[in-house]
C-alpha cells in the first residue's frame, strides 16, 4: 500500500512538471553610452550572449542620449553584428527626443535596423508596466 501511494505521488509529480510552461522572457535594454567604444563592444557582446542563451525571448533595445551613436549609419564597426541581432528578433528603437535635442535626422540611421519612439524613457517604463524585465546595457 505504501509503495502504491508513493507511485501515485511520483506519477502526479511527473504530470505536474510536464505541464509547466517555459517562461516567455521579455527584456528591454537601455543603452545610453555609445560614445565610449568599450561600452559599445561590451553591449553588443551582451546582446549576442543573451540571444544565444534565450533564442526565443523578446528583446527591445531603447537607445537615447549618446546611445544613438551605436546604431547610426556612420558607425560601421558594429553594423553587421547589429543586423545579425536584428535578424534574431532584437528590436532597436531610437528616442525622437534625443534626435530633436541633438539635431539628428532620422536619415542618419539604417531603415532596416531601427524604429523610432517618441520618448526613450517612457518606452522603457511602458515595457516594464507590461511585464518586461529591464537591463541597463553596457557596464
Amino acid at each position: 500500500m505504501k509503495n502504491l501511494f508513493l507511485a501515485l505521488i511520483c506519477l502526479l509529480s511527473v504530470n505536474s512538471f510536464a505541464q509547466i510552461k517555459p517562461k516567455d522572457h521579455k527584456i528591454v535594454f537601455q543603452f545610453t553610452n555609445a560614445n565610449d567604444t568599450l561600452q559599445q563592444k561590451a553591449f553588443v557582446k551582451q546582446l549576442e550572449n543573451i540571444t544565444a542563451h534565450w533564442p526565443n525571448a523578446k528583446y527591445e533595445v531603447v537607445v537615447y542620449n549618446q546611445g544613438v551613436d551605436l546604431v547610426m549609419k556612420n558607425n560601421t564597426k558594429y553594423q553587421a553584428r547589429l543586423q545579425a541581432l536584428k535578424s534574431k528578433g532584437v528590436n532597436f528603437v531610437v528616442c525622437e527626443n534625443t534626435l530633436k535635442n541633438r539635431k539628428i535626422s532620422k536619415d542618419a540611421f539604417p531603415e532596416v535596423l531601427v524604429g523610432f519612439v517618441p520618448a526613450g524613457i517612457a518606452e522603457i517604463v511602458e515595457k516594464q508596466e507590461e511585464g518586461w524585465s529591464y537591463i541597463r546595457g553596457g557596464f
